[in-house]
């Protein structure tokens, strides 16, 4: 296992899904966590599942007040942060003709402006401390398009590139961002949706959180120094290219 002993990571989406499981598998892993999300009530239950090693703040990722506040709980309670994972996130429906401009927006605030807030509010100390890592959580549909997601796909190819700019904008400070694109996995994030294995998954077992958790630990840790700027796809082989199931 990836360790991050001695490493402060802030999270966000953290109250359910893979965003709480990212917290469980930090923690194991030896970080000290700050769990942040809206949903103020849930990311508490996570955090006092995790224990000592975890602190949970109400976090509306699309307020620059509120990450301010949570990196200077993280601050208070554990040191300085060393890792973020911006990983809260939501859908918006409608195709490209009828999609309401308010959920184009909101969708665009949450996923976009979301991760540039965070960035922001991190980039300081880990500029002071000439290190750190930053993990976007995209998607699948960051690196194609998607019937009927105009929003969502968007907003994802939008999280990709920010990743590069980011990239290249920190790197001289010791800073690493990279991107993951997960496939369908198996949370409440996909619940409704008609299967959680699609004929062209190579792979033929459901995506679980763990799946995608492995790799942000080993992107927020030392073995991971010398990725950056990078998009890392876990999808099961979904988009490999042309298939015959």
């Amino acid at each position: 296992m990836t360790s991050l002993d001695g490493e402060v990571v802030l999270i966000s989406g953290g109250a359910r899904g893979m965003g709480a499981n990212h917290a469980r598998r930090a923690a194991e892993a030896g970080a000290r966590v700050v769990l942040g999300d809206i949903d103020g009530a849930g990311v508490r239950t996570v955090a006092k599942e995790i224990g000592g090693a975890a602190v949970a703040v109400d976090l509306d990722v699309t307020s620059a007040a509120d990450w301010a506040a949570a990196v200077s709980v993280a601050e208070d309670a554990f040191g300085p942060v060393t890792g973020l994972v911006n990983n809260a996130g939501i859908f918006g429906h409608g195709d490209t003709q009828t999609v309401d401009l308010e959920v184009f927006r909101a969708v665009h605030r949450i996923n976009v402006e979301g991760t540039l807030l965070g960035i922001q509010a991190v980039a300081p100390a880990m500029t002071r401390a000439r290190r750190g890592s930053i993990v976007n959580i995209s998607s699948v549909a960051g690196m194609i398009g998607i019937e009927d997601h105009p929003a969502y796909v968007s907003s994802k190819w939008a999280v990709r590139g920010l990743t590069k700019a980011a990239a290249l904008d920190l790197g001289h400070h010791g800073i690493r961002v990279n991107s993951v694109h997960p496939g369908r996995i198996v949370t409440p994030f996909i619940d409704g949706l008609d299967s959680s294995i699609l004929p062209n998954q190579v792979v033929r077992e459901p995506g679980q959180p763990d799946d995608v958790s492995a790799l942000v630990l080993f992107l927020l840790g030392a073995d991971s120094r010398f990725s950056t700027g990078s998009e890392f796809v876990v999808d099961g082989g979904r988009y490999l290219g042309e298939f015959r199931p």
